[in-house]
């Protein structure tokens, strides 16, 4: 009986292998956001989807990793960013997790995953049999056999899947007229990797792996991306400059400050090594010195919203909220309210406790969560102005929201029962605590009938 429960441990770890981390942190950035969408807008369109619908979001994790994990969001790892070298080579990342997802990948892995626990309970029956017999090293042969069975199938179900997946990215990058010697580059630097940690590329070895053996695929891959008519066309130079300022600034902010003033030392006055050190001081609290770096890139650029954020920012976590106004305004602005930017304002606006900012700040909180419902921290706000101008139904409502993003869901059907109870009946605010109690209440019936 010892052994069976190794099995079904084992069984169990296989299937908890192929489902992505999901309790990993998202790190949420406005200017990295606008970036990788606009990186993956004509990839989406070429895949036959509506760019509007696919996002990307930014995984926290130093793993080299993407992956999808159902509907159309592409998930990269911070690792991906911090390894890649141009936006071309991520958007090759890009078109091949699209492959993925036109592909269905996210479902029929699922139909992968039963067929191989079929074979793997057929043997571990067999084996149960065979132990009754009396014939114990029989019953073990035949589950180890089941095991490894069920395992090659997977696996190899899951090495089609990633083929697919490549062929249809190499075919959405020539759609879009985008090169594929990005998507080359990135395969060689994982292959590197693979050559660093020893990995075989034996044809033996290939057959125990999810993915094609990297050698393989940059060959294939090749062959496809050198016939293409967009081999030589030239990357996007602005997506460049946007990709290095954005890898700069996740540098700094996930990583030790020596080792990103190492990477980006003080000589270096390019806007990458600013931005970078810029997150570095204002993270271990040199404020001045974080000052000074956001200060000469608005000098450089004056009206560019992320240059103004980072210094508002600096000021607003420096408890200078005051200071913080003109800086986070006007980012604001240029942004047309960006959701994520006008947070921070409207957090700047109440910070400074001043009453008479709390109008504005409930202004540009409503815009927020009018664009990005999704957005836990502006709901907080938004609550926090509703309460202190003595709204209490709406304060509920704002709690409910973020409240149900948290899955804290006991708490959100309190809360949305509460805004539900004194609202206007039939008002947008009233159906939409409505909405709120309905989601907490089904996400607690499923608990319940989990448990």
């Amino acid at each position: 009986m010892a052994f069976l429960s190794r099995l079904l441990a084992c069984l169990l770890a296989l299937a908890l292998t192929v489902q992505p981390a999901m309790a990993q942190s998202v790190l949420r950035d406005a200017e990295t956001e606008a970036l990788l969408n606009d990186m993956a807008a004509p990839l989406a369109e070429a895949a036959g989807l509506r760019p509007g619908n696919v996002e990307v979001v930014l995984v926290n994790d130093p793993s080299i990793n993407a992956f999808v994990a159902g509907g159309q969001v592409v998930y990269i790892h911070t690792g991906l960013i911090n390894a890649a070298d141009s936006a071309n080579e991520v958007q090759g990342v890009i078109a091949h997790e699209l492959g993925h997802i036109t592909g269905g990948h996210v479902i029929s892995s699922g139909d992968g995953m039963r067929s191989a626990q079929t074979i793997s309970i057929l043997s571990l029956l067999i084996g149960i049999a065979a132990a009754a017999a009396g014939a114990g090293d029989a019953a073990i042969g035949a589950m180890m056999a089941g095991q490894r069975a069920a395992m090659g199938k997977y696996l190899a179900f899951s090495r089609v899947q990633e083929s697919a997946a490549d062929a249809a990215g190499a075919e959405y990058l020539s759609k879009a007229g985008v090169t594929g010697k990005g998507s080359l580059e990135f395969f060689g630097k994982l292959l590197n990797q693979e050559y660093r940690y020893s990995r075989s590329q034996s044809d033996e070895a290939g057959f125990n792996r999810t993915h094609p053996l990297s050698g393989d695929r940059i060959a294939r891959l090749r062959e496809v991306y050198q016939r293409d008519a967009a081999w030589d066309t030239p990357p996007d130079p602005e997506l460049q400059v946007r990709f290095e300022r954005a890898r700069a600034k996740l540098f700094g902010y996930l990583s030790e400050t020596d080792r990103t003033l190492r990477t980006y030392p003080r000589s270096d006055t390019s806007v990458p090594a600013r931005y970078a050190r810029a997150y570095a001081y204002h993270k271990d609290a040199q404020i001045d010195a974080a000052l000074d770096e956001a200060d000469a890139l608005l000098a450089a650029n004056p009206d560019n919203p992320y240059f103004l954020e980072l210094r508002g920012q600096i000021l607003l976590e420096s408890g200078r909220p005051d200071e913080a106004l003109p800086d986070l305004r006007r980012a604001t602005e240029l942004t047309f309210n960006q959701p994520l930017i006008a947070s921070m304002f409207g957090h700047a606006l109440i910070a400074t406790e001043n009453s008479d900012n709390f109008e504005e700040a409930e202004q540009v909180l409503r815009a927020a969560v009018a664009k990005d419902r999704l957005n836990p921290f502006a709901w907080y706000q938004l609550g926090v102005v509703y309460a202190e101008r003595g709204d209490m139904p709406r304060a509920h409502l704002a709690s409910a929201e973020r409240q149900v993003m948290t899955r804290d869901y006991l708490a959100a059907l309190r809360s949305a029962q509460l805004a539900e109870s004194a609202l206007p009946v039939g008002s947008a605010d009233w159906l939409r605590a409505q909405d709120v109690r309905m989601q907490a209440q089904a996400a607690l019936e499923r608990a319940r009938e989990d448990s």
